[in-house]
């Protein structure tokens, strides 16, 4: 069984690797090993929750055709979560039993009418979020407290409905779902149900057709606590909406807690029906916006030690300055600079990141100024500023001076007049002349250069 599924997962990747790009396939589909065909059910190892959430999200349209293909219609791919060992592809994958509660990617959709008795109850939570892994900065302190006052008695807060709204990856998945195991946790009798608004619309859809739309609706009135993800996607679905009104109608009436989320605020959510909009701003909205420096690092550092990652003080900053905008691509980057540390046996090192981050996220060049740079270079010479605006002509002066103006020219659009008026008040010909100097000290002086080198990498850190 074992034998086979590699074989058809080699066939697999034959077909991948023309159609995305090499990089995409050396990234997110060369560290795949597969696990098992059985039933129709073809199962793969992934590194992470993150690297099987990805998959799904960006590249199914690839995965279902090629399986297809090569296996049959109908055949299901699932994940399972390996260690970083067992994701090398030696041929002799060994099941290892499960320790506690190992969450898994769903690629069906969930039968949620099934059941309905409290001991019986799905609140389809992932249990690897929670409060404690999700941490507190800025940009999230309000929605955190708000969160977890719900938590703690959820319906009786001023914060019903409670709408979440920011950039894809701040976080506002996770928060949900801590919520949601907090409330598992605090009162047990209370049905908590998380569910997207883009299955919510499946479902509803799918009773339409099977005329059990009474039962769609008997279910959702009897939930406690309905967190509904991405709401936005409801946008243009008149009869989704309207059915989710009436349930929302019903739910708040009889003070059962209601959070939602959404990429934008409930005011630009066009196409939206008005009185819906209105009962979403009942209780509060609040943004999640980009995690600030403080908040990336703690986040990252408990990423690196969640998943045993080791790197230098030097990348572990690189990526924290760089990647910005939200929480996911710093889990994309850990599992990318992963993936790529196992495929080529080596160790996560600068050059590594710098190309696994480029890949992911835009690197916007550091804005230096003629001052800035002035700055670097005489605090790498050991020298008051001042002594670099004197006419002295001693060497070392001399030297972190034309450097200064030298690298000026190359990291500013300042022009030579206005580079030298900075510099020591010195005229165009001056800055001319010292830029001509470096430039061929750089091409005969082995250490000269070296130091050049050195100092640029400070300006770019």
């Amino acid at each position: 069984m074992q034998t086979d599924c590699h074989i058809l997962w080699d066939k697999c990747l034959a077909i991948i690797r023309d159609i995305v790009p090499e990089a995409v396939f050396n990234t997110w589909f060369k560290p795949i090993v597969p696990y098992s065909y059985e039933n129709g059910e073809f199962k793969i190892n992934v590194p992470s929750q993150f690297f099987g959430e990805y998959l799904d999200e960006h590249y199914q349209h690839v995965l279902q055709p090629v399986l297809y293909r090569v296996i049959g219609e109908g055949t299901r791919l699932t994940y399972r979560m390996a260690s970083l060992g067992d994701m090398r592809d030696d041929r002799s994958m060994i099941d290892k039993p499960s320790e506690g509660k190992k969450p898994q990617v769903r690629t069906t959709v969930p039968g949620l009418f099934d059941s309905r008795a409290p001991q019986d109850w799905n609140s389809y939570l992932n249990p690897k979020y929670s409060f404690e892994n999700y941490f507190e900065g800025e940009s999230n302190k309000l929605v955190r407290s708000a969160s977890e006052a719900i938590a703690q008695n959820p319906g009786k807060t001023p914060f019903n409905p409670m709408f979440i709204f920011g950039a894809s990856g701040v976080g506002k998945t996770h928060l949900c779902h801590a919520i949601g195991n907090r409330i598992q946790d605090s009162h047990p009798e209370k049905k908590v149900l998380y569910v997207s608004a883009h299955l919510f619309s499946i479902q509803f859809t799918d009773a339409v057709r099977r005329n059990t739309v009474n039962d769609f609706l008997y279910f959702y009135q009897g939930v406690d606590v309905l967190i509904l993800d991405d709401i936005q996607e409801l946008i243009g679905k008149d009869k989704t909406q309207n059915t989710f009104f009436h349930i929302f109608n019903h739910l708040h009436m009889l003070n059962k807690q209601l959070i939602l989320t959404s990429d934008k605020p409930p005011v630009d959510l066009q196409g939206m029906e008005e009185r819906l909009i209105t009962r979403l701003k009942w209780g509060l909205t609040a943004e999640l916006s980009r995690p600030d420096l403080d908040l990336r690092k703690k986040i990252l550092q408990n990423k690196i030690n969640h998943d045993g990652i080791r790197m230098s003080e030097e990348v572990f900053n690189f990526i924290a300055n760089n990647v910005t905008d939200n929480v996911r691509d710093l889990e994309g980057i850990l599992v990318s600079l992963m993936a790529n540390a196992v495929v080529n046996n080596k160790e996560i090192d600068l050059p590594l990141a710098k190309r696994v981050v480029s890949m992911a996220v835009r690197l916007e060049k550091k804005q230096l100024s003629v001052q800035s740079i002035q700055d670097v270079v005489c605090k790498y010479f050991n020298l008051d500023q001042a002594m670099i605006q004197t006419n002295s002509r001693k060497r070392e002066i001399v030297q972190a001076r034309q450097i200064t103006m030298f690298l000026a020219k190359k990291y500013t659009d300042c022009s030579f007049s206005h580079i030298g008026k900075i510099v020591g008040k010195r005229d165009h010909a001056t800055v001319l002349h010292a830029c001509k100097t470096v430039r061929d000290q750089i091409e005969t002086n082995k250490t000269f250069r070296a130091s050049v080198e050195e100092i640029e990498n400070l300006l770019q850190a």
